[in-house]
Parts: structure tokens; C-alpha cells; sequence
């Protein structure tokens, strides 16, 4: 990946000024890139990294292992596309392993999650079997920190 995006991904809010000055480039040429990569479809959105945890939203996450049947002709592509088509889809990933799929999926509340996986996913024809495990706690997500770090953990000794 060019360092242009890796700057992008630590911080999309960055001006172009400012990340021209780091890549020895000018902001005119920062933008165009960056617009090269948009049209491309390289950079897909830009997103803030919201601690839930201290909004108290009264939201429910889940991580779903699903095992699926691949088909003859797209293999495990459209049952995947038919799964990210639901609101409570966060993220999907095609995963070797175990399962075939890992969704990151979000409701209201437990009840939500559950009839989702009941009465949504475990009914589509090619789905196996699922396992959903509930998040309880963030303490890190996309590389940062959701709480302040603490300060160094060793033992202070004295003499």
C-alpha cells in the first residue's frame, strides 16, 4: 500500500497541505491522487472511530462464524451478497478455516440479534449452521485505543 493511504487510514482528515508536506509532494498532486483512488474505488469511504462504549448506545454487537454450502457456479459470492444485503450487516469476510463467513452484525438489543440469525440467516438455503458470539467490551478498534493507555505497568521500586 503507498504511504499516501496508510497516512489516509491513521487520519482522512488530514489536508491534502499537510500530507503533501510529508510525501515531499504538493497539495494539487495530493488531491488528484486522492481522487484517482475514489473513482477507482480504492478508497471505498471515510469513517470516524466512534467509542460506543462510552456513548452508552443501547446497541448489541455480535461476531456470526457461518458455514455455507459453496455453489456449483459463484462458489460462496452470492449467498455472501444475498447475507450483506441486510441493515444488520456491519461487515462480512470470507474466511478459511473452520467457517466460511465472519459477519460483525449490530442490533438494539440480544433479541434483535438473535431473531436475525434465526429468522433471516439460518434460513437462507446454503447456510450450515452459525455460531454468534456477543461483544462485550471495545478495547481496541481499527488500531486505536478505545480507552486512554496506561502508564507504564511496571512496579515502581525504591531504594
Amino acid at each position: 500500500m503507498d504511504e499516501l493511504l496508510e497516512l489516509l487510514k491513521r487520519n482522512a482528515l488530514e489536508t491534502p497541505e499537510n500530507l503533501g508536506k510529508m510525501l515531499g509532494l504538493n497539495a494539487d498532486e495530493v488531491r488528484k491522487r486522492i481522487a484517482e483512488y475514489e473513482e477507482r474505488g480504492v478508497i471505498r469511504g471515510y469513517q470516524a472511530v466512534i467509542n460506543e462504549d462510552v456513548l452508552a448506545l443501547d446497541r448489541v454487537n455480535a461476531v456470526i462464524e457461518v458455514k455455507i454450502t459453496p455453489e456449483r457456479h459463484g462458489g460462496f459470492d452470492r449467498i455472501a451478497r444475498r447475507i450483506c444485503k441486510f441493515p444488520e450487516v456491519q461487515s462480512a469476510y470470507l474466511m478459511s478455516g473452520a467457517y466460511d463467513l465472519l459477519l460483525f452484525v449490530s442490533g438494539r438489543n440480544l433479541k434483535e440479534v438473535a431473531t436475525f440469525v434465526s429468522e433471516k440467516l439460518a434460513t437462507i438455503e446454503g447456510v450450515v449452521s452459525t455460531a454468534t458470539h456477543f461483544m462485550l467490551k471495545t478495547y481496541k478498534q481499527h488500531g486505536l485505543m478505545m480507552e486512554g493507555e496506561d502508564e507504564y505497568e511496571r512496579l515502581k521500586v525504591s531504594p
